[in-house]
């Protein structure tokens, strides 16, 4: 399967190494914003084509597109992808608005194509290891608590580099807990709150923000958010249930008292990232719906934009 990846930061390494581990997969084409960062990343990597322009890419002979742009590219490329006739994989969220996303699923029926979004906690191992004893009745999920913290006064990526685009803690970084809440309680997200701190005078986003959600059965989320923590960076899900408590961070997960919960046996791979691009290579393969397509995904933007129109009432 012959795959286009567009984007030369932090994101678009991970993928990289990811799909270096899967079987007949080769890397075509890379796209990039920068050119001096974009040929370097195709040198290293051995990629033998890049460019600046995603049109020039996608007239490439390829299957897909793996899109870790910023944010606010998500959805227009993931269209233009789309339309090529290319299936495609966009980072997470697929779009900075509801109505951005509405059209990306659209766009999808309308050419059918796969079309995925990197919402990777539903691959993660700690968290397929809660989702499978849900599913099984061992676990009911009563409250999930998540923290997700960094330290982003200056306008930089994961790698210390300057960005040319600004982050955003409802758009992007709530988005992972809202669709995993949904996910992870198989439920409409029915009812909701959000309220923020102060406006960074320079970045022109909150910094800080507190989010409260509830599905019918009863079960709750809390969500605090941050980018002025100087401490552990990251996000860390406390899942609270009937039947013991547990905390992923990323790909590990411990109980309640922070001993380790083994989780061989959950996944080919430990690699959450990993995990999700073989799901979209397999989901192409056998011509089905991936887990996590952007139809799946509209929910937890559908959340999100109710979340926004509450942030004036707190």
């Amino acid at each position: 399967m012959k795959i286009i990846l567009a984007g030369e930061g932090a994101i678009g390494r991970r993928h990289m190494a990811a799909l270096q581990r899967i079987d007949d997969v080769e890397v075509v084409a890379l796209v990039g914003g920068i050119a001096d960062d974009t040929a370097a990343f195709a040198n290293e990597f051995g990629i033998e084509r890049w460019t600046l322009d995603l049109a020039e890419a996608l007239a490439l002979e390829a299957d897909a597109a793996i899109l870790a742009t910023p944010t606010q590219m998500h959805a227009g490329q993931a269209v233009m992808t789309m339309r090529a006739g290319k299936h495609v994989l966009v980072e997470i969220p697929m779009a900075d608005n509801l109505a951005d996303s509405q059209q990306l699923v659209r766009t999808q029926h309308e050419t059918g194509v796969t079309a995925m979004v990197c919402h990777t906690r539903r691959f993660n191992p700690s968290h397929q290891w809660v989702h499978d004893r849900i599913s099984r009745g061992e676990l009911t999920l009563q409250h999930l608590v998540v923290e997700t913290y960094f330290f982003r006064r200056e306008n930089r990526n994961a790698m210390g580099k300057p960005r040319t685009w600004t982050d955003h803690l409802l758009w992007h970084h709530s988005c992972h807990t809202v669709d995993l809440f949904g996910y992870q309680t198989g439920e409409p997200i029915t009812a909701g709150w959000a309220q923020q701190g102060p406006t960074h005078p320079e970045l022109g986003i909150a910094m800080d923000m507190t989010i409260g959600m509830s599905v019918p059965s009863g079960a709750l989320c809390t969500l605090s958010l941050s980018f002025n923590n100087n401490g552990p960076l990251g996000t860390f899900f406390r899942y609270i249930c009937d039947n013991g408590t547990y905390i992923a961070r990323y790909d590990d997960l411990v109980d309640g008292y922070d001993s380790p919960i083994d989780l061989s046996g959950v996944a080919v791979s430990n690699d959450g990232i990993e995990l999700q691009d073989r799901e979209f290579v397999s989901a192409i393969s056998e011509r089905r719906e991936p887990n996590a397509s952007v139809a799946q995904a509209l929910g937890a933007m559908e959340t999100i934009d109710m979340l926004e129109k509450t942030l004036g009432d707190r």
